[in-house]
């Protein structure tokens, strides 16, 4: 069944091509998933972002870990098309002109999504006024208000310049959109003065994903910069609609002026229920694109044991048919790929039959990188005989400086762990590595500080490559997870005071994990560990795919009304 009219699904940050820089991480790949499985599906679907002309930053890292961060260099002439019309916002009371690129999404039976990607960089905008969409997460909150206000309420604009009329849902992916409902209801209120029948009409349009469970991470500008850059009219409305006191949360605004609101895990809407009391807030799980995922090695095993696999990602259940050889062999030139990767970087030495384990998240404190490495003197006693290779990647935000102090740490490890122990640090972390790292490593190591993990999609994007997770039990793991099975836990089932648990306790269940189920299962018995690869693929592949929960979204949210 096919919505009554068009989806339009805004997200700050969309990962169109591993060569734009248009995302930062995560939130981004999960948009373009999104979009790519609706061109799939044949859903009608256009996708709106900012075009970042500077992206969010390449990062270089020097000897000793430190982060050093530049601008992005990139053409949009060279990969996009001008889209014909333009539009304008209002910003600090004056008229900032928004043009719009356009990037085809094109799916596996020849539908498409078009992907309008807004630029303020307009020869008669003010010179401040042409750098607000350059970069992705950067500047100061006047900075990032001004994105919000070019994303949500020039994003509904544009769309109406460019022709659709026929809008039925509009998605806001996080609260970075929010604005938009604002657009929205000034619409509804030129067509009829009926306030509530106009709040009704944009609810009913509305729908909102909440990606963080951590109450800092919501969008949260004073009053008064509101009013100063959105304009006092604005707070004015969204102080009468309900959801602007003392600050202008664009969290509130969206649950405020939705119909339907879902956290990313069944555990995040439980915590975003209580974050959030009086607001239905429902969940539905992440996924990633199974044929974007999906190293060529598997891909090419896939189309000859299950060949509508990329047509129907459930299918990929019947991996459990598939002969252990064969998953092995294809296992091993995903990770012959990786290595050959990392040596040419770095000169590190590395070999494809000794145990890899990857890590690789943005780099911000509760992720935790330095818990694989609590205890060095036990983790080379545990390589000693079969060795062992660690693969870190992610960048930490140009701001954050615990972040940065994690990488630092990471690097600085890896002197005092050879030669027992190899480990890289691997610079600029972006689609094309993550696409080798999380294919190519044996398992997929994930420590994020309970219950901080709304989701997490890399253990996903491994499981497509029968990589299984050695996870704490949060975010996607939290369903994801059967022990011995997709792969191991760390930490108890807890649903209470597991954020209390301490670090050492966390890296002792790890490091059991790895020396009592781990080393002896990969180093021993090469079939077993062959057919862990495979239940992963058949029971976590098969599921937590874009494609199931696009379908969700048409069930729970775009269809009906």
């Amino acid at each position: 069944m096919r919505p009554a009219g068009t989806i339009a699904y805004f997200s700050m940050e969309v990962a169109l091509d591993s060569r734009l820089p248009t995302y930062a991480g995560g939130l981004g790949v999960l948009a373009g998933d999104t979009l790519r499985s609706a061109a799939d599906l044949g859903v009608p679907m256009v996708g709106v972002t900012l075009l970042h002309r500077k992206g969010y930053f390449f990062q270089r890292l020097d000897a000793e870990g430190r982060q050093h961060e530049e601008p992005m260099v990139w053409s949009p002439e060279d990969w996009l098309a001008p889209a014909p019309a333009t539009t304008a916002v209002e910003i600090e009371d004056r008229r900032v002109n928004v043009r719009a690129w356009r990037y085809t999404v094109t799916g596996s039976g020849g539908a498409t999504v078009p992907v309008f990607l807004l630029d303020t960089d307009a020869p008669d905008n003010d010179p401040r006024d042409r750098r607000l969409t350059d970069h992705l997460y950067g500047g100061d909150d006047r900075y990032r208000l001004a994105q919000e206000l070019v994303l949500g309420v020039g994003g509904v604009r544009m769309l109406r310049a460019l022709g659709y009329g026929n809008v039925s849902r509009f998605h806001m992916n996080e609260g970075h959109a929010a604005l938009l409902a604002l657009e929205l209801f000034a619409e509804e209120l030129r067509r009829t003065p009926d306030r509530e029948a106009a709040i009704d009409r944009v609810k009913q349009r509305c729908i909102f994903t909440t990606h963080t469970p951590v109450p800092a991470g919501h969008d949260q500008f004073p009053v008064s910069l509101a009013e100063a850059v959105i304009g006092r009219d604005r707070v004015k409305t969204l102080e009468t609609l309900g959801c602007c006191d003392q600050v202008l949360n664009l969290t509130r605004v969206a649950l405020h002026l939705s119909h339907y609101v879902n956290g990313v895990t069944r555990r995040h809407g439980e915590i975003s229920r209580s974050l959030f009391p009086g607001y239905p807030i429902g969940s539905i799980t992440n996924g990633v694109h199974s044929v974007s995922w999906t190293a060529p090695s598997f891909a090419r095993l896939y189309d000859r044991h299950i060949p509508d696999w990329r047509r129907n990602s459930a299918s990929l259940r019947y991996a459990s048919g598939i002969p252990l050889e064969a998953v092995a062999e294809a296992h091993d030139e995903a990770k012959a790929e990786l290595i050959a990767e990392v040596n040419r970087r770095l000169n590190a030495g590395f070999e494809r039959r000794v145990l890899t384990l990857g890590f690789a998240r943005r780099a911000t404190p509760y992720k935790r990188h330095g818990l694989l490495l609590h205890d060095p003197a036990r983790l080379r006693r545990l390589a000693a005989g079969p060795g062992l290779q660690l693969v870190f990647a992610g960048k930490a935000h140009p701001r954050d400086e615990g972040g940065k102090a994690l990488i630092q740490r990471v690097v600085q490890a890896a002197a005092g762990l050879a030669p027992l122990v190899k480990l890289v640090y691997l610079d600029n972390y972006d689609v094309r590595l993550a696409r080798l790292i999380t294919a190519g490593v044996d398992v997929w190591v994930n420590t994020p500080r309970p219950p901080w993990e709304a989701s997490g999609t890399s253990g996903m994007k491994a499981a497509h490559n029968g990589v299984p997770s050695l996870s704490v039990l949060d975010g996607w793991w939290w369903e994801g997870h059967i022990e011995g099975v997709t792969g191991w836990a760390i930490g108890a089932r807890e649903r209470d005071g597991a954020a209390e648990r301490s670090d050492a306790a966390d890296a002792d269940d790890l490091y059991r994990a790895l020396e009592e189920r781990i080393v002896p299962l990969y180093s021993g018995d090469r079939a077993r560990w062959a057919a862990l690869m495979r239940s992963t693929i058949a029971l976590n592949a098969s599921f937590f795919n874009t494609q199931r929960m696009l379908q969700e979204y048409l069930a729970q949210a775009y269809l009906g009304g």
